[in-house]
């Protein structure tokens, strides 16, 4: 049965009847203007479910999550202020209709039926997907079912007390501002979920400033698995460094009153509060949940009974406002309402090509105050005796962490933010002494969870600052992946290029660790990385190129908006020599501070036209060893390092290997899923014919004498290299 409709009915029929769910009476003190208020805004987030409904039964509109039961939010939206950022669950449509209500001009009705429509005029999205958010209301869009938001919620909280100790120039959210993120009873359970309030709490508990209000909208069940009763209450009720709040969703003057002192509590202490609030679900999960396979009809019908605007229709009863029978007058106008402006609506186009569909992947360009870089004093100051060492050949660590240090010189709105990244410098010694030099608040210690560090990035890129996080070794980068997939390469495509999250995502990464650490530290699998749409992959083989493309990464983060991640060869960190013991030839001085390698900007070794060697990072390494060994076999090579690994630099491999006769790829990656396929792609779909590739096993990298023997190695190289030209 199509329990919307019974829902419909049941609210005529009791209003028509004065049946109303008993209740507590609102408080005198608020004033009965507010009460309408906030009840047209629990209405028009009804009409607007029904009406999506309507559009999808007419192939109009798409699958949606509705707000029934979730009307409440209305009043916590109430609560709060438009320049609070708010990170919305996806039933929150009362809450963004409620603070549209705040801001002039604004048309919450149309706005939120484009998006149903996926309409190209769409404000957020532009006809992507349909959403909540606003750039105007101060809501970034989220398609989070998983409470994957949290992290970077307490990212832009941590954010605003940043931002007063070393304001950026594109700050976005005022001083006294908090941030809000919303999500489900059954979300709160997830890991994401449960690392992020872990993250705030631990924050809290240090009485560092994070003015961030947790909203659990707890109606009691995710999807189809029941929440224990009282589970919510016992897991969050006593954690330390919050504040716990709880409340009936089901009357909007409770609501109003409990959210108003939880954030009331949340800006004046500037820590963080959980605030609790029971809601029900009407209509099941979706649009195209059948409720009634797996919940007793009777459970349903009491949820029904319950129905939180029959409970506001008799607060503004027995408040005196209104009469059920002016409350119903407000339900038809806003149906009436939502009708006519859905016929319009369903009329527009949505977007109709791949190109339009990607035009947002990539942002729109951001404006800064011109550098004229580093001063030389403050360099002087910095530095020290180490400006003395740069003339000197170095390895490859020390040149990064003298770059990121000339970078944070230039550029205040820079963070490094990471596990050990502080006092201990960082595992291989590469952000030794940027904390005293820059202090914590630049150079930010943080606890051992990788969602949460990408997390306080993402938040802190939405508050102007250009963050350069740090995960300590690649394989760590599984435990949290989807704050790239999900939400930092996502955000510029669902907010048609509105919101960006740039950042600088630092890895050290790769194999060839000599007894170190096996899979978990020697991790030779970029896969992860390289499907996700509009993200720059880098990664160096040598000092001073991971010097220059450190300072491009930073100039496409700030610039340009960009996601990028530099992954650093671990074994080439401390590699001094090349061709023989002392040698020296892999060490480099250190670039000068205006130098950079464009994107997409390869290096040739070399002008052999017998064969062309395609590498990155080890391999380029290894590659370069081979070159030697090849050319007293009487086979003239060229070997060409990469360094852009995504976008793929297509046309300056092809130019640069035109004139040869074979070409070998040598991939670090394993065999499946690495880049070594789509460069196999690449070379034969120009009709290169002549196409070899030495990869790694699909192995896991074992710790011990075996570290390197799933990998390439010059031997292999050579080989390969020899049996393709004689082939």
């Amino acid at each position: 049965m199509d329990r919307a409709a019974i829902v419909h009915q049941n609210f005529l029929r009791r209003l028509a009847a004065d049946d109303l769910p008993a209740g507590a009476q609102a408080d005198p003190a608020i004033a009965p203007a507010k009460l309408v208020e906030l009840f047209r805004s629990q209405v028009l987030s009804r009409q607007l479910d029904r009406t999506s409904r309507v559009m999808q039964s007419q192939g109009k509109g798409f699958y949606t999550i509705g707000s029934s039961g979730h009307e409440g939010m209305a009043a916590v939206a109430e609560a709060l202020r438009p320049t609070d950022m708010a990170f919305l669950h996806y039933r929150d449509a009362a809450f963004q209709i409620q603070r549209a209500a705040q801001v002039p001009g604004q048309t919450p009705v149309w706005d939120m039926l484009l998006s149903f429509r996926t309409a190209k005029d769409d404000p957020i999205s532009g006809g992507r997907h349909k959403v909540l958010g606003s750039r105007v209301l101060n809501i970034p869009p989220q398609t989070s079912t998983i409470a994957s938001h949290l992290p970077k919620a307490v990212g832009a909280a941590y954010s605003l007390g940043l931002a007063r100790r070393c304001a950026p120039e594109h700050a976005c959210l005022p001083a006294d501002s908090i941030v809000m993120c919303s999500f489900g009873d059954a979300s709160s359970n997830h890991s994401t979920a449960q690392g992020a309030i872990n993250t705030a709490c631990w924050t809290s508990y240090q009485s560092v400033p994070l003015p961030l209000l947790f909203v659990c909208e707890d109606n009691g069940i995710g999807i189809s698995v029941p929440t224990p009763r009282g589970w919510v209450a016992a897991n969050y009720s006593n954690r330390p460094g919050l504040k716990y709040f709880t409340c009936d969703g089901l009357d909007m003057a409770e609501t109003l009153q409990v959210s108003q002192a939880a954030a009331d509590y949340v800006r004046r202490t500037r820590k963080p509060a959980f605030l609790h609030i029971a809601t029900v679900r009407l209509y099941g999960h979706a649009g195209s949940d059948v409720e009634m396979t797996y919940r007793d009809k009777t459970a349903i019908e009491a949820s029904e009974a319950n129905d939180p605007l029959l409970h506001s229709v008799r607060i503004l009863r027995d408040a005196g406002v209104r009469t059920p029978a002016q409350s119903l007058e407000i339900y038809h106008e806003l149906e009436e309402t939502c009708t006519r402006v859905a016929g319009e609506v369903m009329q527009l186009d949505g977007l109709r090509t791949a190109a339009d569909v990607m035009a947002s992947i990539i942002p729109p360009a951001r404006v800064y105050t011109p550098s004229n870089g580093p001063a030389p004093d403050a360099r002087a100051a910095v530095f020290g005796n180490d400006i003395k060492q740069m003339a000197e050949p170095q390895p490859m660590n020390r040149l990064i962490g003298w770059a990121l240090a000339d970078l944070m010189l230039e550029y205040p709105e820079i963070i490094v933010a990471g596990e050990d990244v502080g006092r201990k410098g960082g595992v291989y010694g590469v952000t030794q002494k940027l904390q005293n030099r820059f202090g914590p608040d630049r150079v930010i210690d943080t606890l051992l969870d990788e969602q949460s560090i990408l997390g306080l990035a993402l938040g802190m890129a939405h508050n102007g600052f250009v963050p350069i996080p740090e995960i300590q070794f690649l394989a760590y980068l599984h435990n949290a992946e989807d704050q790239l997939r999900g939400e930092a390469a996502t955000l510029s495509f669902f907010s048609n290029g509105q919101y960006t999250n740039p950042m600088v995502l630092r890895i050290a990464g790769l194999g060839y660790q000599k007894g170190f650490g096996g899979h978990f530290h020697n991790d030779n699998s970029l896969a992860v990385l390289r499907d996700i749409p509009g993200i720059i992959i880098a990664c160096p083989s040598n000092g001073a190129d991971a010097a220059m493309m450190l300072r491009e990464s930073v100039r496409l983060a700030r610039e340009e908006q960009r996601v990028v991640v530099f992954i650093e060869p671990i074994a080439l960190y401390p590699m001094r020599d090349l061709h023989s013991a002392r040698d020296g030839a892999w060490m480099h001085s250190y670039p000068a501070p205006d130098r950079r390698i464009p994107l997409g900007e390869i290096e040739v070794t070399g002008d052999g036209t017998d064969l062309a060697i395609v590498s990155y990072a080890n391999g380029y390494y290894l590659s370069t060893q081979s070159a030697n060994a090849l050319k007293e076999k009487g086979i003239h090579a060229r070997v060409i390092d990469m360094r852009w690994l995504a976008p793929l630099p297509e046309d300056a491999l092809l130019e640069a290997t035109k004139n040869c006769k074979n070409i070998l790829i040598v991939d670090e990656c394993r065999r499946t899923g690495s880049q070594s396929e789509a460069l196999m792609a690449l070379f034969h779909e120009a009709g290169r014919g002549r196409v070899a590739r030495v990869t790694a096993e699909d192995s896991f990298i074992a710790t011990g004498p075996a570290y390197a023997a799933t990998l390439p190695s010059a031997d292999s190289i050579t080989a390969a290299a020899t049996a393709l030209v004689a082939s």
